[in-house]
Formats: C-alpha cells, sequence, structure tokens
C-alpha cells in the first residue's frame, strides 16, 4: 500500500530520477517550456513552483536554496529575470497544456511552461 507516499517513480532508480528532475527543471529555466510527457510535467511542476517563490527575493539563503537543485546558470536566470517576473503573483507560476499522445507508445505527452 502507498499511503501517504508521495511523488512518482517514472520507471527509474532513485539517482537517475534526481537527475531527470534536475535535467527538466533545467530546461524549463532555460527555455521557458519544455514538451515532455504528462506525469514528468506534474512532478516537476510543484517542485519548480517552490523554487520560483523562492526566487522572488534575492537573498543569500535563497541563492544556495535553489543552487542545490539546479546549476549556477539556472539560478542566475531564476534570480535575475523569473523571479523578479512574478514579485506581484501569489503562486501558479507554471501551467500544463496537455498535447494528446507520443506516437511510438501512445504516451500522454504535455507543455510545461512559465505563465
Amino acid at each position: 500500500m502507498r499511503h501517504q507516499a508521495k511523488g512518482r517513480k517514472l520507471g527509474r532508480k532513485t539517482d537517475l530520477r534526481r537527475a531527470l528532475r534536475k535535467s527538466l527543471m533545467e530546461g524549463l529555466v532555460e527555455h521557458g517550456k519544455i514538451n515532455t510527457t504528462e506525469a514528468k510535467a506534474k512532478e516537476i511542476r510543484p517542485r519548480i513552483e517552490k523554487l520560483v517563490s523562492k526566487a522572488r527575493t534575492d537573498t543569500l539563503a535563497n541563492r544556495r536554496l535553489l543552487a542545490r537543485h539546479l546549476s549556477s546558470k539556472s539560478v542566475k536566470k531564476m534570480m535575475g529575470n523569473i523571479g523578479p517576473k512574478y514579485a506581484e503573483r501569489k503562486g501558479g507560476y507554471t501551467r500544463i497544456v496537455k498535447m494528446g499522445t507520443r506516437k511510438g507508445d501512445a504516451s500522454p505527452m504535455a507543455t510545461i511552461e512559465f505563465v
């Protein structure tokens, strides 16, 4: 039974799952939107929203918290561009748009982007 178990396994072991999440979040920060499966998009959404909330105020502590999850290039972009953009917004920084199914394996695809 999975009582109170949070997160998706995404068919990967722990280290690979962590690396996948990091690369997806960095891709989203770098490009502003990414196409991926619905499960992966739903998995990174709460994590990236929490990071954007931290990026709204530029303090050393918040930079270090972001650096735990993103590369230094992505941290600079979050603190310089993305955080101040959402300074007045209370939440809901991302949107997931369903795109249909993938041709090869019929996985439900989605686009996750900043609002």
